[in-house]
């Protein structure tokens, strides 16, 4: 029955998208919430690419690009950041010709799967981020732009709370192998993944309360941001834990000092009423030796992962400047290495850092680390800009999930876009979006709605004529 009900909903968005394309852009941008459920078809008629999430996607793309002629509308992007997003691509680009020129120690990974899988769903994810950017010229589409944002994460915190509820008195190592097969086999997203999307969204819907202008829109805000904790902490995702407590203190020295202590009272609640959180997080710390002594286990701590970088940084010296390509652990047969002489089953560095460098070299590095800063600085620089509530909030909510994606990528996660990137790459359009139209903001008092529609033409002002007396 949800099958038949997502295709109604997915008709139906698909050829309203020709009257509103927007507002199925944010039912697009919603199905992410879904898109991995283990009942979402992955294709249809046997097609590979072709599902409901594409089908809507083009129906969008096209109703899009129909509306723009129509309208004449034109691509404002700021110039550095369109060259910025287009070295990103050629990046993308150039990693994947070098794994698709040679494809060694890849297995059974078909051509078709390796485009669709490492080239097409590698893209598209950005795709509705730069409509949000193109589309959000109004008061009332970026609220619904960044509703549909926080909507989104929102969504996936309730359906970790509905699965992990029952076992919130489990023990640690129980937490985490029941977290594992729930939030997989349930919700699709891999835990350690869902717990870096949520560590970055808690703090994104709090960067919203100065939008509130009620008391109870504002308890609402709070009552979320410990909703979308509590769910993160259920996760058992230890590498999300510390990106929660970091990218909040990061938050509260720019802009919410005064929430300082919400960064340790919160964390110290949650592990009250969740012990398995608490042995979680402490995992690897104080066991005990042979002598009896307290030692940190490194191996444990960091699950294998400081075992098997020094490989890693070994393999990125040999070819330090351009990398190998897509999926160098695999390729270059580290990966296997690793496996018959560590016993440790390793596809991916788990090291977003060291990935990059791996594939890519420092070219690559450099020119993607660049994109995030830049990005970084624009969010940040709209945080601290009181002029608009809605400049502090965009803001905020754009550096809190670039941060969680840069913090948690020390231990996991990929800087090659994804699904769990989504909700990302939408704030950063709409944050964009916002950037381009203050510029147009003359006065401390000008509302949301005159920043966020077009300058009206220039209107020629003629001088009156002198009236000349009849004779």
């Amino acid at each position: 029955m949800r099958i038949y009900v997502l295709f109604i909903l997915v008709v139906f968005l698909s050829f309203y998208a020709y009257r509103d394309w927007f507002k199925s852009l944010c039912g697009l941008i919603l199905l992410m919430a879904v898109i991995e459920h283990p009942d979402m078809p992955k294709n249809i008629m046997n097609i590979q690419g072709f599902n409901p999430w594409n089908l809507l996607m083009l129906n969008v793309a096209i109703a899009w690009i129909i509306d723009r002629k129509r309208r004449g509308v034109v691509w404002d992007m700021p110039r550095h950041i369109n060259v910025l997003l287009l070295l990103y691509l050629g990046v993308i680009l150039v990693a994947f010709t070098r794994a698709f020129v040679d494809q060694s120690y890849l297995g059974d990974v078909t051509t078709a799967e390796l485009i669709s899988e490492h080239l097409v769903n590698t893209v598209k994810w950005v795709f509705p981020g730069m409509l949000l950017f193109d589309g959000c010229r109004t008061q009332q589409r970026y609220t619904l732009g960044l509703a549909c944002v926080l909507l989104l994460y929102i969504f996936l915190a309730v359906q970790v709370a509905k699965w992990m509820l029952p076992y919130t008195g489990l023990g640690g190592a129980e937490l985490e192998a029941t977290s594992r097969k729930l939030i997989l086999n349930e919700i699709g997203y891999h835990r350690v993944n869902m717990s870096m999307m949520l560590a970055g969204a808690s703090w994104a819907v709090l960067a919203t309360v100065v939008l509130m202008k009620r008391r109870w829109q504002k308890v609402a805000i709070v009552v979320t941001f410990a909703l979308i904790a509590c769910a993160q902490a259920m996760t058992g995702g230890r590498m999300g834990y510390a990106t929660w407590g970091l990218v909040g203190l990061v938050m509260c020295m720019i802009r919410w000092r005064r929430y300082l202590v919400g960064v340790i009272l919160v964390p110290l609640i949650i592990a009250a009423a969740l012990p398995g959180a608490r042995e979680r997080l402490f995992h690897g710390f104080g066991e005990t030796d042979v002598m009896g002594g307290q030692v940190t286990n490194t191996y444990e701590v960091t699950a294998g992962r400081t075992l098997i970088w020094p490989y890693v940084i070994d393999k990125i010296e040999q070819s330090p400047i351009t990398g190998y390509g897509l999926l160098a652990m695999n390729r270059t047969g580290l990966t296997d290495f690793l496996r018959s002489n560590l016993g440790e089953d390793f596809p991916h560095p788990h090291n977003a850092y060291l990935e990059l460098l791996l594939d890519d070299g420092l070219i690559g590095f450099l020119i993607i680390m660049t994109f995030y800063v830049v990005i970084l600085w624009h969010a940040v620089r709209l945080c601290l800009d009181t002029r608009l509530p809605a400049f502090v909030a965009i803001g905020g909510v754009t550096c809190s999930l670039i941060l969680a994606l840069l913090v948690a990528g020390l231990g996991s996660q990929t800087f090659y876009p994804r699904e769990g990137a989504v909700g990302m790459w939408a704030a950063i359009g709409l944050m964009m979006r916002v950037w381009v139209q203050r510029r147009r903001l003359v006065t401390p008092k000008t509302e949301m709605r005159n920043v966020c529609k077009p300058e009206p033409p220039a209107i020629r002002v003629q001088r009156p004529q002198p009236i000349r007396p009849q004779t």
